[in-house]
């Protein structure tokens, strides 16, 4: 075995290999680089990925990604003076020898800046593979995007058209220039996020206020037997055209089983100008005929000046009812009629 401190030098197709045992470095072309196993340490580092921000967010880290490590590649032609055509006939060479994969680029067109680029058993493919994936990521096909966007000087974005992954024979990838970038889709992705808890957000409250409606419907306007064929019903709150036929359905339902010869209707909680609006007299009167249909007299106290007035101006007729200012005196009233008096 060589001592640790021995350094190894190699050149593969042009392009520099170094190990600084001694270092724990290994050089690629001068800079310092990793080496990982593809299929179960890569996998482990994709699977992470997706486990911590989910399958959708993943994908858009690996493209952002890998689109910026692209951009860092083509500084690296750039700041040493070479062409764009001369990338295109370095890159498969340099990524084969760095084990991405086959690669072939073609197409090139400086003019209208597009290009397609053949992708063959690339490391994401075998990643993807090994995870059991359907289609491709999205890491390599940004990754190119990147290269060329800092080469062509302009904004380049993909579009994949076939994928080794789906049973082609390559992943071929188109390139074009455009105003999609990383930034855009990061943002439009966080967008959705928002919409997609806003919505959930929606559906709780929606689901809430329907229990809370339902739980209202039971405790609001209850049915109360004072006396023997007595009843009482306090009125409290607004009263909508849905509130009023539940509990209009709700009062005739259950007050036959109260042998009720007599239905109070206590309006004294009731603010004449938040509560009362057309559907709540029109409530009243309906609530007070149906009654009278089943031999129940309706009976209506606590009407106040203001609400008295309210009364008037619906052009709503509740004459018909016996009405009293006080919940007593309309007991007091029902009394009488049964014959009966509080001792």
């Amino acid at each position: 075995m060589e001592k640790l401190t021995a350094k190894q030098e190699i050149n593969v197709g042009g392009l520099d290999f170094e190990w600084n045992l001694g270092n724990g470095q290994f050089l690629f072309e001068g800079e310092e680089a990793v080496l990982f196993w593809i299929t179960s340490a890569m996998r482990t580092f994709f699977d992470t990925i997706e486990e911590v921000s989910g399958e959708e967010a993943g994908a858009l880290v690996l493209e952002t990604t890998g689109y910026r490590q692209g951009l860092i590649v083509s500084e690296y032609f750039v700041k040493n003076g070479v062409s764009p055509e001369e990338a295109s006939k370095r890159i498969p060479y340099t990524y084969a020898s760095a084990g991405w994969g086959k690669v072939e680029i073609k197409h090139l067109n400086l003019d209208e800046k597009t290009l397609s680029i053949e992708i063959k058993d690339s490391w994401e493919y075998k990643v993807n593979k090994e995870q059991g994936k359907n289609v491709s990521g999205k890491y390599f096909p940004a990754h190119y995007a990147g290269i060329f966007t800092g080469l062509l000087g302009t904004n380049i974005w993909y579009r994949v058209v076939k994928d080794q992954l789906t049973g082609d024979d390559c992943t071929v990838v188109e390139y074009f220039p455009s105003e999609i970038t990383v930034s855009i889709n990061i943002h439009q992705l966080a967008r959705k996020k928002e919409s997609e808890k806003i919505r959930e957000l929606e559906l709780l409250v929606q689901e809430k206020t329907k229990d809370l409606q339902e739980l209202v419907k039971q405790i609001s306007s209850p049915i109360i037997p004072v006396l023997e064929d007595i009843v009482v019903v306090p009125l409290i709150g607004k009263y909508d055209e849905s509130r009023s036929e539940d509990l209009l359905v709700k009062t005739l339902f259950n007050l036959p089983k109260y042998n009720a010869s007599y239905l109070i209707l206590d309006l004294t909680g009731l603010d004449h100008d938040k509560d009362m609006g057309q559907y709540g007299f029109e409530f009243i009167q309906k609530l007070g005929s149906a009654a009278s249909l089943i031999g129940i007299e309706t009976i209506l106290v606590g009407i106040s000046a203001e609400l008295g007035a309210s009364v008037t101006q619906s052009q709503i007729n509740l004459s018909k009812f016996q009405c009293y200012q006080t919940l007593q005196h309309g007991i007091y009233y029902a009394l009488s009629q049964s014959g009966k008096k509080i001792i």
